[in-house]
């Protein structure tokens, strides 16, 4: 760690090379993307280069780095969106592309998941995926403990209606006609 802080680029790779898979399993997760999630674990770990001479306490340093891919997850995921508005604008017809057409061959709670807001699935991951403890996810997202636990709930909340919402879809589809 103090090679590294130093500027030991050697000293760094060793110190983040165990963490890369489950910082992009953590991304993907929270992106739905594999390509926007390695954008994110790039951009954390270049981040990362940059201000781990900050860091004071290298105990924290797994926290650290998940705090910052979360913000990078976050801006992956506006830039993203404000792209995808992009291309609805420039549509002749203005409709989007049928996500559900896409999603067709992943469960239904995968299909719900996707759904949900970068935030709700940052937050869901970061509790239920790491299991991290309400004060620590909160401290990996960055937030006041109370604002995780209401995030979570309102995720959990959202997530619970976009199954509902799915099951009543699935109920009016015909037989034999696939989603």
């Amino acid at each position: 760690m103090e090679r590294a802080q130093q500027g030991d680029r050697e000293s760094f790779g060793i110190l983040v090379d165990g963490s890369t898979t489950r910082l992009y399993n953590i991304a993907q997760l929270m992106l739905g993307d594999g390509d926007l999630a390695q954008d994110a674990v790039q951009e954390a770990l270049i981040q990362t280069w940059r201000d781990l001479r900050g860091l004071r306490d290298p105990d924290r340093f797994d926290s650290w780095l998940h705090r910052i891919l979360v913000r990078c997850v976050y801006r992956v995921a506006g830039r993203e969106r404000r792209q995808v508005d992009r291309r609805k604008l420039a549509q002749p017809d203005g409709s989007a592309p049928d996500p559900a057409g896409q999603l067709a061959d992943r469960d239904e709670i995968d299909r719900c998941f996707r759904r949900l807001t970068a935030e709700f699935r940052a937050v869901l991951v970061v509790h239920h995926y790491l299991g991290l403890s309400d004060d620590e996810g909160a401290e990996v997202i960055g937030v006041p403990t109370g604002t995780f636990k209401s995030r979570l709930h309102r995720a959990a909340r959202a997530l619970r209606a976009e199954i509902e919402a799915d099951a009543r879809s699935s109920a009016n589809i015909p037989a034999g006609v696939a989603r």
